[in-house]
């Protein structure tokens, strides 16, 4: 199997995803990789002001956390970032299609338990049903 032209790299707000973006880099030296954060929706039914502020205040976090996971490997320029807020299993396959993504790579370790309940347990593995491209699940 030939080497992928695109990687991406879905990081949950585990602490593990800055292994996953050193494997993917690793592994594919001579590819580009896309950094997608995740952010886990907010039930809109309950959207005052202050939760869409805190939803503002939660996707500059993930922009900040992105931004300091691209400065931490050696070539930061291989790294683009995509931030996106939904349910990651939902929000990948569609953005994989899309993008011409021809490997995944992502924490196989589920993301803090506040957000386990408001997207789901077994992110990693949905993410691998629900795409037709090679999924690396890194435990």
């Amino acid at each position: 199997m030939a080497d992928p032209d695109h990687v991406l790299v879905v990081a949950l707000g585990d602490p593990d995803d800055e292994d996953a973006l050193a494997h993917a880099l690793e592994a594919y030296p001579e590819v580009t990789v896309t950094l997608l954060s995740v952010v886990a929706p907010l039930d809109h039914r309950v959207s005052e002001g202050r939760v869409l502020e805190r939803g503002d205040e939660r996707l500059s976090a993930a922009r900040d956390r992105a931004d300091e996971l691209r400065s931490s490997v050696e070539a930061p320029s291989r790294v683009a970032i995509e931030i996106r807020e939904g349910p990651p299993a939902e929000l990948v396959p569609p953005y994989v299609d899309r993008n011409g993504v021809d490997h995944v790579v992502v924490s196989g370790h589920d993301v803090s338990g506040i957000v386990r309940r408001l997207v789901g347990d077994g992110i990693p593995q949905l993410i691998a049903e629900g795409t037709d491209v090679p999924v690396t699940i890194l435990e």
